[in-house]
């Protein structure tokens, strides 16, 4: 629950204030302003590096006025491109220094809640840049991309994975390219983010299966069978989920023993403390058990929604506003999302299996309408795109892929208890 807010008895007019008084108004103030954003984590202090912890705000205002000043007096006004992309790296330097400053601490203390606000307040502006694409036409939001560069705006040509499909060595070297370490990038990051072996493999191999089928409407989901299951999950998916769980477990196994830098003797010491910094504070494991409870199987499968989208939200924009998949854009995105997944797969993680947790931390709440936002941008931008209808195969198998969701939680959270509670009483007799 939140930390209890401190009341204090009505107080006579300021100037006649005692000084314990005084004390207990500065008091309520700190702890209104601190109060941390999910109701289940505590208050984000770190005292091992005292110095950062104090209140900067004036001296980020100097650093912030002195680089406005810069630019005012030495970036050249005529070239009103460029005045326009220094207006606005301004404008989002702005509103991330101030959210650091005035957002509320999230679940992560390392390397520092500084961070991690400024985390969330890149999320916000990306959301921010996705509902003015909304409005849109499809045509001007191709062309807003030329302003981060006028090489873009032009048709891709996409590229087929599965026009030779023969299971021979030249064929499966030539499918190997630079996607292939992709793979193993992101599914490791997803590891470190879903933080369970189990649902790691069904989310890999619940995206090859989307792959299947969604190949109609994006060529480059049209790989060969050895491309899918060999390379894809057996190969590239296997080593970056191994990998990630590896690195989930040495967090899980080690001890925290957190000493501040002033405490060791040795340089070594000092430097070794110094690159912790850059590790959790400390580790939770996910344990999602979704048969326990109607709510724990909704909040998995919303879940395993979520990380779908994220996963096929990419290749939708790129396809319709023609960018190609190695353009620093797509890694920019990419690289954000893994950034706002953390902290909101640990607030998620908090509101599935904590029942005192009530409503969901800000980075889950804020990336869950970024995924939904960008999905309302592909339905879209995707009218008179994807013509040929969905193949007859494909329908009938996500319809019996409900159908037994459905079946099953009929029976495990309905019926189940139901007959459970019967042959209870039938016994008792």
């Amino acid at each position: 629950m939140d930390r209890p807010r401190l009341t204090v008895d009505p107080m006579p007019p300021p100037d006649a204030l005692t000084l314990h008084q005084r004390r207990q108004l500065a008091a309520a103030a700190h702890l209104e302003r601190t109060r941390p954003a999910s109701p289940m984590f505590h208050e984000s202090t770190d005292p091992t590096l005292e110095f950062f912890y104090h209140p900067r705000t004036l001296s980020v205002l100097v650093v912030l006025l002195a680089g406005f000043l810069y630019v005012a007096l030495y970036v050249d006004p005529s070239n009103d491109m460029l005045n326009t992309k220094w207006g606005l790296g301004a404008l989002c330097s702005v509103f991330v220094v101030v959210s650091i400053v005035l957002f509320r601490d999230g679940p992560f203390i390392r390397p520092h809640p500084a961070f991690w606000r400024g985390v969330l307040a890149l999320n916000v502006l990306y959301e921010m840049f996705l509902v003015f694409l909304l409005f849109q036409s499809k045509q001007s939001g191709r062309q807003y991309m030329r302003f981060f560069d006028p090489n873009l705006g032009a048709v891709l040509p996409e590229r087929s994975y599965g026009d030779n499909c023969a299971l021979t060595l030249k064929n499966v070297w030539d499918g190997i390219d630079i996607f292939v370490l992709a793979h193993s990038l992101g599914w490791f990051g997803k590891a470190l983010i879903i933080r369970n072996h189990t649902m790691c493999w069904i989310m890999s191999i619940t995206f090859e299966l989307m792959e299947y089928s969604l190949a109609h409407q994006l060529p480059n989901f049209n790989e060969c069978w050895w491309d899918h299951w060999i390379l894809d999950v057996f190969t590239c998916n296997w080593l970056g989920i191994y990998v990630g769980m590896k690195w989930c477990e040495h967090f899980k196994m080690k001890t925290y023993t957190w000493h501040g830098i002033r405490e060791i003797p040795s340089l070594r010491g000092k430097l070794s403390r110094a690159g912790a910094q850059f590790t959790p504070h400390d580790w939770t494991v996910y344990k999602w058990a979704p048969t326990r409870r109607f709510k724990s199987f909704a909040g998995f499968v919303w879940f395993a929604v979520l990380i779908m989208l994220a996963e096929l939200n990419v290749f939708y924009l790129k396809s319709l506003l023609w960018v190609p998949p190695e353009h620093p854009l797509v890694i920019a995105r990419l690289s954000l999302l893994f950034l706002f997944s953390l902290p909101s797969a640990r607030e998620y993680y908090e509101y599935y299996s904590n029942p005192r947790c009530k409503r969901m931390g800000a980075h889950c709440w804020m990336l869950t309408v970024t995924l939904l936002t960008e999905l309302l941008i592909i339905v879209k931008f995707a009218r008179g795109e994807f013509t040929e209808p969905f193949p007859r195969y494909v329908v009938v198998f996500w319809s019996v892929v409900a159908s037994l969701l459905v079946a099953f939680s009929v029976w495990q959270f309905v019926l189940k208890k139901r007959f459970g509670k019967g042959l209870r009483k039938h016994k008792t007799r």
